[in-house]
């Protein structure tokens, strides 16, 4: 066990768990963030993701040790962040069937367009690699375009 002090959402966190600990489980477990939510476990669905140090990563896959002092926003703190039209407009384009996939969408939705505000129909094809097994893939990318202010 290793205490760890990291920032998520802007505030400060203590974290006491073996430094093998995914992301995941310590935003989760340890500290009562449960946003992001657990897919696959092996990075392939994307439920999990997060910004950390402001890029897009999958938190199942990335361990406690070497996040001292790192920079992480989840879905909890993405409205902060500069996410709340993105957010304001998943709800008002009825985005989420289910619901479950929708935070880690969202997360690497905003950093898609942190690095590109106005992204072309690939770009956001190729950024968005989450799996919604409703299929709502439609409407986050018009989701995604409106934000932009790129016509649909």
């Amino acid at each position: 066990m290793s205490k760890i002090t990291l920032r998520v959402n802007g505030k400060a966190q203590s974290v006491d768990a073996d430094g093998d600990t995914p992301l995941l489980w310590v935003l989760r477990d340890h500290l009562g963030m449960t946003g992001t939510k657990y897919g696959c476990g092996v990075a392939q669905c994307g439920a999990c993701t997060v910004h950390l140090n402001g890029e897009a990563v999958r938190s199942c896959q990335v361990p406690l040790d070497g996040l001292a002092g790192a920079n992480i926003t989840t879905i909890e703190g993405l409205a902060a962040k500069g996410g709340a039209k993105l957010q304001a407009l998943w709800h008002e384009l009825n985005v989420p069937q289910c619901g479950y996939c929708q935070a880690g969408m969202l997360m690497a939705a905003a950093d898609l367009l942190k690095k590109k505000p106005k992204p072309s129909d690939a770009d956001i094809d190729e950024a968005m690699t989450n799996i919604c097994r409703c299929g709502t893939y439609p409407r986050v990318k018009a989701a995604i375009k409106r934000a932009a202010g790129v016509a649909a």
